[in-house]
């Protein structure tokens, strides 16, 4: 690439570049670049024209000129960063001063010149390998450049794609034993140049930097006070402000017309709540790049739950709608089966519950399917006189989840039952709901003010620090690993690094800070599904793709917690894992892990730990999936050519690795017969300890029995979560945070 940049004339170098791809057709191509060449002094100006002219070339039978494009782009980058830079005989040179520089400008981290030696970084540089920067295409690219390489404060460029992978590798590595350090960083650089991972969208902006945290997203309880209220407002819009997206659990608030101190009738329910925390989200933005983002979720027999689902709706009284939060509902099993039977649902006021019965109804769940505590309970609410109740058809109710998620997309499903069932550290509390993006099923608790008071003149505020759930992400590429078969050391230097994340984090908020540091959880997750079955020629629609999910996720996670154990052994167990599944062998147990393998994983397991409390979680990853040339999540392609559409630009792409081979087994997502999704998804999710950004794709004249069914088997098949319902009548913008 490199020893191309010194061509003394662009057109030659373009001859070179078009040859580097034989099946082009490139003559007009190159006869129209020299007359653009010809007729334009402006660089800057030139470049866009022949990028321009490189996309209109592309097509689902040249997919490759986006190849062209990109490196056209690449070479536009070069000069720009050698110009801002002022040193450097070449783009990538001279990485120990480039990290000085931008430290003076206080755009990186003091810590990286602080930790490594000039050698260390001298020898770092070494392992830089510029002709990686090839594997982008141009969508990818320009994603990458405009949001995540390092700029000046005055939007100069300074980083080159390699320098932000290395970069990103020196700072998750610097507190690691100096004996093996650097062989850590060059592994760690290896699979993220090679775009086996991926790190989330925090980690892949921030890393390294001055400012910015690195996790993706947090959940957080609300306590049923104003206080806890209105404090966890504030924590919210401080996640914002660092780049964070949030899930919020309603489920403690009490309902509309519940009494306060004893005056009947004087709550206004969580409505008014979720208009604050709408406000929030607007005029707190990320990063100052985009306003927040917040999923507020609310249990279905809450006495709010009609007015909930309304929220989002683009009719009736505004005084009571969010247009700008997410919303999703936690769902019971008895629910789904009072829906399938037709049977009557009952709302309660959580606040009376509390106060009449002695327990929160939120606080139980099924311990086993059919029978449980949840339901022993939610019989002696309605049997209970002294509480209060609405008695509507669970039918109704389940028919204005499916209205809301036609028109809006949303609510998400949150299976509550299944989700605890499954929860590997029940000892230390349980799961009521989840982020902004389904995925991250943790431990929940809500932070309790006790009092307040000055001493020595200052104020002195006591509190008792909830479970505040935090995201640490990263994902695999699946075609790229598997095609260049190192699923394994792949997964050993990310589970470290998502690992690093933890202790490296700057969080704002400390009950996270405490959280994170309590389970230590890490979120392993997957892109490139479709990408990979297109590549295997393997039908989306076909028991091979369900027994191809069922056994590549298996793999995954057997390596997952290998790895995790091994850093349990070198670095210490994870502080609430005694007494946990993992210690028991439960988790082994509950997911019918019983091969020879199995068994001796769980023998390590129980005798050296595990250094991570959660470990698996599938993100959705639309913009890092784009980097990485690959296709989003698990999620079908919505089209083999379409044009990605943003504010400011709108480039062509073809599905990745397009080809006469590949193309037949690239269909549409709204061509999908979403059961085969599901029951895929019931495969995989068996091996994801937590849960999957798992969208469902109907048209808009889909019959609400049909979208009734999809639902019921989601709920027989174990899925956790459903995230959006990606209806061909609305449009949906992606979660930016949880990608990873």
């Amino acid at each position: 690439m490199e020893n191309t940049a010194a061509k003394s004339s662009l057109g030659e170098w373009l001859q070179d570049c078009v040859a580097s791809f034989p099946e082009l057709q490139g003559g007009l191509f190159l006869t129209r670049a020299e007359e653009l060449e010809l007729k334009n002094n402006d660089r800057s100006a030139l470049f866009r024209q022949l990028i321009m002219e490189a996309l209109n070339c592309l097509s689902m039978e040249e997919p490759q000129w986006t190849f062209v494009a990109a490196r056209l782009y690449l070479k536009q980058l070069y000069e720009e960063v050698q110009s801002n830079k002022g040193f450097g005989e070449k783009p990538y040179s001279n990485l120990y001063g480039l990290i000085e520089h931008l430290v003076k400008l206080k755009i990186y981290n003091t810590e990286l010149l602080s930790s490594y030696s000039a050698q260390e970084i001298k020898e770092a540089e070494s392992c830089i390998v510029p002709e990686k920067d090839e594997l982008f295409t141009y969508i990818g690219l320009k994603t990458l450049a405009d949001r995540y390489l390092a700029k000046g404060f005055n939007h100069e460029l300074y980083e080159l794609p390699q320098e932000r992978w290395m970069v990103i590798a020196l700072f998750l590595m610097k507190d690691e034993d100096r004996k093996h350090r650097m062989e850590l960083v060059k592994e760690a650089y290896w699979a993220l140049s090679n775009q086996y991972m991926t790190v989330a969208t925090p980690t892949l902006a921030n890393a390294g930097k001055s400012y910015g945290q690195l996790s993706s997203c947090f959940i957080d309880t609300i306590d049923d006070s104003l206080r806890g209220i209105f404090d966890s407002n504030t924590d919210a819009a401080t996640v914002s402000k660092g780049g964070g997206g949030l899930g919020i659990y309603l489920g403690k608030i009490r309902s509309r017309g519940s009494d306060i101190r004893g005056f009947k009738g004087n709550s206004s329910g969580v409505i008014p709540w979720m208009k604050q925390l709408n406000n929030t989200a607007v005029s707190v933005d990320q990063l100052g790049q985009r306003q927040g983002a917040i999923a507020v979720y609310l249990d279905v027999w809450h006495k709010d739950i009609l007015e909930f689902l309304d929220a989002k709706l683009n009719n009736g009284d505004e005084r009571m709608r969010t247009h700008d939060l997410f919303t999703g509902v936690c769902i019971p099993d008895l629910f789904m089966e009072k829906v399938e039977k037709r049977a009557d649902w009952y709302l309660f006021d959580p606040h009376e519950v509390r106060r009449f019965k002695g327990y929160s109804l939120e606080d139980s769940y099924d311990e086993q399917k059919g029978n449980g505590s949840f339901r022993e309970r939610y019989t002696e609410c309605i049997n209970d006189e002294r509480i209060s109740k609405k008695c509507v058809p669970a039918i109704e109710v389940m028919k204005r989840i499916m209205k809301s998620q036609l028109e809006t997309g949303t609510p998400f499903m949150f299976y509550r039952d299944t989700v605890n069932r499954l929860n590997p550290n029940p000892h230390k509390g349980m799961v009521y709901a989840s982020n902004l993006c389904t995925e991250i099923m943790q431990n929940m608790s809500a932070t309790i003010v006790h009092s307040e008071e000055t001493k020595d003149g200052e104020i002195l505020i006591r509190k008792t620090p909830g479970d505040y759930v935090v995201c640490n992400l990263s994902s695999l590429s699946l075609a790229k690993v598997v095609g260049d078969n190192v699923l394994k050391r792949v997964v050993d230097i990310q589970v470290r690094m998502l690992d690093n994340v933890i202790d490296l984090n700057s969080i704002d908020v400390p009950q996270a800070v405490l959280t994170n540091k309590k389970y230590r959880a890490i979120g392993v997750g997957t892109f490139g599904w479709h990408h990979l079955l297109a590549k295997e020629g393997i039908k989306w629609e076909s028991e091979e793709a369900v027994s191809f999910a069922d056994k590549l996720y298996e793999k995954i996670n057997y390596y997952v917690i290998s790895a995790s154990s091994d850093l349990a052994k070198e670095k210490g167990k994870y502080p609430a894992f005694a007494g946990s599944d993992w210690h028991s062998g439960d988790y082994f147990a509950k997911r019918n892990y019983e091969a020879e393998e199995w068994c001796d994983l769980r023998e390590k397991v129980r005798s050296q730990g595990v250094r991570n409390g959660y470990l698996i979680a599938v993100a959705p990853n639309s913009s890092t999936s784009i980097i990485a040339n690959s296709t989003p999540s698990v999620d079908p392609i919505f089209k083999k050519f379409y044009s990605e559409e943003k504010k400011n630009y709108k480039i062509p792409v073809t599905a990745p690795d397009l080809n006469v081979e590949t193309a037949w087994f690239y269909k549409s997502a709204f061509h999908i017969d979403q059961r085969w999704s599901i029951v895929q998804n019931a495969a995989r999710q068996r091996h994801v300890d937590q849960s999957i950004s798992f969208n469902l794709y109907v048209t808009h004249n889909i019959k609400a029995k049909e979208l009734l069914d999809l639902h019921l088997l989601s709920f027989e098949k174990g899925l956790k979560t459903t995230y959006y319902t990606r209806s061909t009548s609305i449009e949906l913008e992606g979660c930016e945070s949880c990608e990873s």
